[in-house]
């Protein structure tokens, strides 16, 4: 399984230290040291919508009008630390995003 995220997030920390705890085999990729590419983002948002941006973020208050009026490929492209996190693709290539109460009872 691959959990997308950055390293300084709390929640993916939480997230894989509770999956390998549960026997998962996690590689992790920081979006930010190795950036998705365009087809990554487009499956991403074609699975999760505008729900990927994480609009409760410091980085997304800081956004331009501008910029937060743009569509959230445009968003994360430019600011990749937007997206909500953590994103799981799972050993059957299925994705989830965050770590909620629904995510953890799927894995854990």
């Amino acid at each position: 399984m691959t959990l997308y995220g950055i390293p300084t997030c709390d929640t993916c920390k939480k997230s894989r230290r509770a999956l390998e705890d549960a026997g998962h085999d996690v590689s992790f990729r920081d979006v930010r040291a190795e950036p998705l590419s365009e087809r990554e983002w487009d499956e991403l948002i074609l699975q999760f919508g505008d729900r990927l941006v994480n609009r409760a973020s410091t980085t997304y208050r800081g956004l331009s009008d501008w910029m937060k009026a743009s569509e959230p490929e445009a968003q994360l492209a430019q600011h990749p630390t937007l997206m909500k996190r953590p994103v799981i693709r799972d050993e059957d290539d299925r994705l989830y995003l965050g770590w909620d109460e629904g995510v953890r009872k799927t894995f854990l």
